[in-house]
C-alpha cells in the first residue's frame, strides 16, 4: 500500500501477518519515500509495525509542534550531523548545536518529537533517519543514512525536502486510516500460534 507520490513524498507499507495484540499490530515493512529515494527496509518480515502505526499517530496529534528555531534556514547536512553527534557521539559535552549545549539540544530533538525514524522498532534497519520540522505551513522533513564509519550522513543519501503542511498530514491521515482498515479486516494470530514472534 503507497499513499502519496513516491518521487515528492509517500509512505508504503505491507503487512504479512496480523496479530491480535496491539503492541504487535503486524508483521511487515514501513518504509518512507522523499524525492524518490527510499528510507527503511523493504523486506515481508523487516519490523511489527506498532510502532510505525504509534509514530505516525503522534506526528498528526502533535501537528505544528515539531518545530526548532533553526529548522528554516539550517543547511540540511549540518543538521544531520548536529542531531548525530548529539545523540549518538561519545565525548560531546562540551559542544554547541546551533548555540544549544549538548543537554539542551537532546532535550529539544525529544521533547518536539523531531525525530520520525528511527521509529523504535527494525523499521530502519538500514541505517535511515528522518528528521521532521514545522516550519509555518510547511514542513521540512530530512532524510539520510548514517555511514558505516563514523556518526556523520552519507551525503549520498541526504534529501531535503518541503512539503505543504496540509498535504504533509493528509498523507500521514490517509495511510494511518488505510492501515488500520487494512488490520482491522486481516485475520488475527496469537502469539501463542507463531512462536517466532512470541515474547
Amino acid at each position: 500500500m503507497i499513499i502519496g507520490d513516491t518521487s515528492r513524498f509517500a509512505i508504503e507499507s505491507g503487512m504479512t501477518k496480523a496479530y491480535a495484540r496491539l503492541s504487535f499490530r503486524a508483521l511487515g515493512f514501513f518504509v518512507i519515500y522523499l524525492g524518490g529515494r527510499q528510507y527503511g527496509v523493504r523486506a515481508s518480515d523487516a519490523t511489527l509495525l506498532a510502532c510505525s502505526f504509534g509514530e505516525v499517530e503522534d506526528r498528526i496529534a502533535r501537528s505544528g509542534r515539531h518545530t526548532a528555531p533553526f529548522a528554516a534556514d539550517a543547511d540540511a547536512g549540518m543538521i544531520a550531523d548536529a542531531y548525530r553527534d548529539a545523540i549518538y557521539a561519545p565525548n560531546q559535552e562540551n559542544e554547541r548545536f546551533f548555540g544549544f549545549s549538548q543537554p539542551e539540544f537532546r532535550t529539544l530533538i525529544r521533547s518536539h518529537h523531531l525525530v520520525w525514524a528511527p521509529d523504535g522498532d527494525e523499521a530502519f534497519d538500514d541505517g535511515s533517519h528522518v528528521l521532521h520540522f514545522d516550519v509555518k505551513d510547511r514542513v521540512r522533513l530530512i532524510a539520510f543514512r548514517s555511514n558505516e564509519e563514523g556518526y556523520h550522513h552519507n551525503p549520498r543519501t541526504l534529501t531535503d525536502a518541503w512539503i505543504d503542511a496540509v498535504e504533509f498530514y493528509h498523507i500521514l491521515a490517509q495511510w494511518r486510516d488505510a492501515f488500520e482498515k487494512e488490520w482491522a479486516a486481516a485475520p488475527k494470530i496469537s502469539e501463542a500460534d507463531d512462536g517466532a514472534r512470541a515474547q
